[in-house]
Formats: structure tokens, C-alpha cells, sequence
């Protein structure tokens, strides 16, 4: 009686499948990664131009450190 292997085949593409895999998971990570060091550098116009508008408050929290606070006029 003779077997029929397909599942042996499959495991001749594991190392290529792992490393497709784990290029995907880089690209992945990365475009999250680079966004955000982008929209760290580039803030949007609506968010940059909000603070100034108006007065800075700054508000003293718990630990006695200095926190700009701005409040949107709508």
C-alpha cells in the first residue's frame, strides 16, 4: 500500500515561506515605524495651527513639572 505525501512536499517551501513571511511582517512594522517618525517631524496644519491661536496655559500636575495646556475656541 502506498502513501500519498503532500503534506512532506509543503514542508520543502518552509524556510522560503518563513522568510516571505517575516518580510512581510518588516514591511509591516516598518511603514507604522516610519509614519509615525514622519507625523512626529510633520505635524498636520490643523493640529500645528490650533496652538497657535490662542494663549498657552501652562498647568502644574502632581509631580511639580510644567505642562503646556492649549484650549481649542470653537
Amino acid at each position: 500500500m502506498k502513501r500519498k505525501s503532500t503534506f512532506s512536499a509543503i514542508g520543502g517551501y518552509q524556510p522560503f515561506l518563513f522568510c516571505v513571511g517575516m518580510y512581510f511582517v518588516a514591511l509591516f512594522f516598518s511603514i507604522f515605524i516610519c509614519s509615525a517618525i514622519f507625523y512626529a517631524v510633520n505635524p498636520k496644519s490643523e493640529v500645528s495651527k490650533s496652538g497657535s491661536t490662542g494663549p498657552e496655559k501652562t498647568a502644574m500636575i502632581g509631580s511639580g513639572k510644567q505642562v503646556l495646556l492649549t484650549v481649542a475656541n470653537k
